[in-house]
């Protein structure tokens, strides 16, 4: 290795040595290519610890890992992304599972296409890629809920993460299909799984003394055999233990002494970082957040002397396609942008950056031996201005597409008798009542979480956590119609608040101090079947020069060549949602900081390619499909 010399005045007690290691040193232990999946014939022992080390098959082992989420990621891109954690030197992938999209009914159950997890952990042992498996229930992720379908959301007195009857019922029927999954891809049996992590930073909620033992009996009990782990922060550490399961901590800055906590805590036990933050998330409204490539590498290596393993959260974040990012609820509400980008080791779109790169010598000069070469990247393609030339409004929309629920009293979206009865889960309800007047409008913080706010057809402005109460103008003598367009922007994924995440209007909403009655209440969830229909209903017409939605607005992408990824901007657009060939792309806002949507090339076809845009709002007329993204103003993680 060239710059060894260099190195090894950085980093000496990372080499590889044949004598009395020095403190804290970190010894080469065997070379890579043996210990794969593929690789291992005849086991029996799994990952163990021992003596503060992990053995895998009786043979030292130390796990340099990265996190990949195959629901952020097109199936056709998986495999991409593995051979480049191959070249950056990790012998390890960590994936969450999302139950909110394997169980979005209850009762029924996919696991195909890009949600078949069986595929994605076959192709990570083919790429000679161990795998942690993170099953949940709960996964933060800064996804919906935490990946909890929201159809729990039903039952009024429901305490998700506890052992509360309708919570674990619930768990346990889906355990039962996801282990049909997921116990013949063990170690033990051939596969790849190495270990299994019980829940998930368990120690910031710990609401029930009982709950994490029940969800690893629900793991073991289901033929669960591999090391079983849990993972938290350093304030909920101690809070998350369970008998049984190695203690792994996240973390993005290595304060002092927070290894040696992680040994008071568990002693005698391999160190594990099972997040370490390889940047961050983004809100709407703030900026993009960055976090400096030479400080991560400088923890990585700094983690790596003490001895510790690894997982690089994220290694390669993906998209929060469709409606399904989370939110945070601390001092306000703040829900995250469509991008997972997370300034990661690979881009949104699965590029290198700086970050790959440094960490790739790093983990070379540890391993001591050469590292497969990184794929090629893939082109992005620039297809230029798109016009949208048609648009029909929302309200022309309801009559030909929509029957309306009729209620005496608003109903929130996961309590709206729709789709077998599990109710609405994400996108936009609309609420519609007759009023005789205007007023002071009032809703009591019962709107879940942004509404337009209607009279007739005339906007009259919003209503969100800041903005509870409108003027209503009054009009000429006769009833009119209130409509409030409600958006859900997505649940809260961590913290105390899961409980209380319903959406739409979760109470009464007041017209001079007297509740509004009577509702007529429009799903528009835009699933599949209603964007196919709409593409045949009547009323499309010609943009005009200026138009204000809510509004779908349709053009179309010609190709000619074999498709590329590429990024559509959206400037002139202010907020909505953008499908291409019925793809849900998921969010834009004007606020930012995020101002292209990424457009993945598998999705396109060559020829025509339909794009609709919800417009919830100003419309512009034209989309430009771009070869950079673009996520915002940068700001760096402190």
């Amino acid at each position: 290795i060239s710059n060894l010399a260099s190195f090894s005045r950085y980093y000496p007690c990372l080499l590889p040595v044949v004598s009395e290691p020095c403190e804290n040193a970190v010894l080469l232990r065997f070379n890579w290519s043996e210990l794969t999946p593929l690789g291992l014939w005849g086991r029996s022992l799994g990952l163990q610890t021992e003596n503060s080390q992990f053995l895998l098959e009786g043979m030292p082992f130390r796990i340099f890992g990265g996190s990949m989420h195959y629901f952020r990621v097109p199936r056709e891109y998986w495999e991409d992304r593995m051979l480049k954690m191959r070249a950056c030197g990790l012998n390890t992938l960590t994936t969450y599972v999302p139950w909110n999209l394997h169980e979005k009914e209850r009762g029924k159950f996919d696991f195909s296409k890009n949600l078949d997890l069986r595929a994605f952990l076959s192709l990570a042992a083919k790429n000679g890629l161990w795998v942690i498996l993170r099953p949940g229930p709960y996964i933060c992720s800064e996804w919906d809920l935490g990946g909890l379908p929201s159809w729990l959301l039903q039952d009024p007195e429901m305490q998700l993460r506890t052992t509360y009857k309708g919570f674990t019922e619930a768990v346990d029927s889906y355990f039962d299909h996801l282990m049909r999954v997921v116990v013949p891809l063990q170690y033990k049996k051939g596969g790849p799984i190495i270990a299994v992590q019980v829940e998930n930073e368990y120690g910031s909620y710990a609401k029930d003394p009982n709950y994490m033992t029940y969800v690893k009996m629900a793991l073991l009990n289901r033929g669960i055999v591999e090391l079983l782990m849990t993972s938290d922060n350093k304030n909920g550490l101690s809070f998350g233990l369970v008998e049984g399961a190695l203690a792994t901590v996240n973390f993005q800055k290595l304060e002092p002494g927070l290894l040696k906590y992680l040994d008071r805590v568990q002693k005698d036990q391999p160190k594990m970082v099972m997040e370490y933050w390889t940047g961050w998330f983004d809100n709407w409204g703030g900026p993009h957040y960055v976090f400096d490539a030479d400080e991560m590498v400088n923890t990585v290596a700094s983690i790596l002397k003490t001895g510790a393993s690894i997982n690089l959260y994220m290694f390669h974040g993906g998209t929060n396609f469709g409606f399904m990012n989370g939110a945070l609820e601390a001092d306000e509400y703040k829900s995250d942008v469509t991008s997972y980008d997370y300034d990661a080791v690979l881009t949104e779109a699965g590029d290198y950056t700086s970050k790959f790169f440094k960490l790739r010598q790093l983990f070379s000069m540890v391993i001591g031996q050469p590292l497969p070469l990184p794929p090629m990247i893939e082109s992005k393609a620039s297809y230029g201005a798109i016009l949208l030339h048609q648009y029909i409004s929302l309200w022309d929309v309801l009559p030909a597409l929509l029957q309306p629920i009729k209620s005496e009293f608003p109903v929130n979206m996961e309590n709206l008798h729709l789709n077998d009865s599990i109710g609405q889960p994400y996108g936009y309800v609309l609420y519609e009542t007759v009023i005789f007047g205007g007023g002071h409008l009032h809703t009591r913080d019962h709107v879940r979480d942004r509404a337009q706010v209607f009279v007739n057809t005339m906007y009259v402005g919003e209503l969100d956590y800041n903005t509870v109460e409108l003027s209503i103008p009054e009009g000429q003598q006769g009833f009119r119609q209130l409509r409030l367009l409600v958006e859900n922007r997505g649940r809260v994924n961590y913290g105390l608040a899961l409980n209380e995440q319903r959406k739409g209007l979760i109470g009464d909403v007041f017209l001079n101090k007297t509740p509004l009655r009577n509702f007529k209440i429009y799903s528009l969830e835009m699933k599949p079947a209603f964007m196919k229909s709409l593409q045949h209903v009547s009323g499309w017409s010609t943009v005009p020069d200026y138009f204000v939605g809510p509004a779908f607005f349709r053009g179309r992408l010609w190709i000619e060549q074999q498709p590329q990824d590429t990024f559509l901007k959206l400037q002139g657009w202010e907020k909505g949602v953008v499908f291409v060939n019925g793809q849900n792309l998921g969010r834009y806002w004007k606020i930012g900081p995020q101002e292209t949507l990424y457009l993945p090339g598998p999705w396109l076809r060559r020829g025509g390619n339909e794009i609709v845009i919800f417009e919830e709002r100003t419309a512009g007329r034209i989309i430009q499909s771009v070869d950079i993204p673009y996520l915002g103003r940068t700001q760096y993680v402190d």
